[in-house]
């Protein structure tokens, strides 16, 4: 631990060594295995877009020159396929960038940003390095709830983070119920709808955040090119906010924040909408599948929307999710804890590829008859 008073080297700010530091999903099986198939950071089984591997090809042989410090070409593709003015876009280095610049900006120590029981865990990282007091609304039935939210909102509060569809559990907000809390929340309250997953969903009453934002002062939407793109490599991340909110992190953002392959990159992916298009219909395909046999086993599955689902293991001692976890491993089928999200028996499946869905099946079927 450290000790604030040792004055022999130098010393983080307070609550800085209070952080629990963010833990990724685990990529590797033991030695031996032939085949590793890795379903822990719900990355695109397709991979990325082959236009998007070529521009990277070829943005390589100008690795000498600076990027455009503001991504312009990428944001314009953004706003051109969304329809969406670029001078509200900012891009990132990745969408946690977006949200730990968000933190930074808006949030003073003793402030309290709020987010819901098992979300994403960079928001309580950041807004506990932005010196801020995070706190938590509880969720019903792994779904996060509006009431429970405003009930944890008070005058001290900045920030709401809203994930939408949530990780790990795959669970949306409707429409409607974010239109309700927001229109709830205090006017100089920052809602941030983290959209990572929208393009996976395909419910009539989902809407990623594009039309609040574009009624409101105080919601930011961010999105990500690691999921539906298949570039969580390159680091790419958006946001689309009010032009205050733009100003204002474009002050405090690095002035070369994205990487000239990157830029290149997401705008070849961005263009690509058959490959977009491709992956949904594979992840159509395959979600329900998985969902369906697992829930053939006797586990519990929570509905998902998004690339992943969250799977549930018995309380008999025996057939826990720490077990299944290194049975599954040492088959080469690598899964993600999620025991730090508040789902201590409970793994995070990846939709994978064929062989990977099927075979993740298969080996559980043996796992639960041990």
């Amino acid at each position: 631990m450290t000790n604030a008073n040792d004055v022999s080297r130098p010393q983080p700010k307070p609550g800085i060594m209070d952080i629990a530091a963010y833990v990724p999903g685990k990529s590797s099986a033991p030695d031996g295995v032939a085949k590793v198939h890795k379903l822990s950071s719900n990355e695109n089984p397709l991979g990325a877009s082959p236009a998007a591997i070529e521009a990277v090809r070829d943005a390589a042989t100008r690795m000498e020159f600076y990027p455009d410090g503001s991504a312009t070409k990428l944001r314009e593709a953004i706003g051109e396929v969304y329809g969406l003015n670029p001078a509200n876009i900012i891009c990132s280095n990745g969408s946690d960038e977006i949200i730990g610049l968000l933190a930074q900006t808006y949030l003073r120590p003793g402030d309290e940003g709020v987010f819901t029981e098992h979300g994403f865990l960079v928001y309580r990282i950041y807004i506990q390095a932005a010196g801020a007091v995070p706190v938590v609304a509880k969720e019903s039935n792994e779904k996060a709830d509006v009431d429970a939210i405003l009930a944890a909102v008070t005058d001290k509060t900045k920030i709401v983070f809203l994930a939408n569809p949530n990780n790990p559990t795959g669970t949306y907000m409707p429409y409607e119920e974010v239109r309700r809390l927001h229109a709830a929340l205090p006017k100089h309250v920052l809602l941030v709808l983290d959209a990572a997953y929208a393009e996976y969903v395909r419910r009539n009453d989902y809407e990623s955040g594009i039309e609040l934002v574009s009624t409101s002062q105080n919601v930011v939407m961010t999105r990500t090119f690691s999921k539906i793109h298949g570039l969580g490599g390159a680091r790419i991340g958006w946001a689309y906010a009010p032009t205050h909110v733009v100003d204002a992190l474009n002050r405090v953002r690095g002035p070369f924040n994205v990487n000239a392959m990157a830029i290149e990159a997401g705008v070849a992916a961005m263009r690509d909408r058959a490959h977009v298009e491709q992956t949904v219909e594979h992840n159509e395909k395959w979600l329900p599948w998985v969902t369906e046999e697992l829930t053939k086993l006797g586990l519990r599955v929570t509905p998902s929307v998004g690339n992943f689902i969250l799977i549930h293991f018995p309380d008999d001692g025996k057939h826990s999710a720490a077990s299944a976890d290194d049975y599954l491993t040492a088959r080469g089928y690598i899964l993600r804890r999620v025991a730090g999200y508040g789902f201590p028996n409970a793994l995070r499946m990846t939709v994978g590829t064929e062989e990977a869905n099927r075979g993740v099946v298969a080996a559980l079927t043996e796992f639960l008859k041990s």
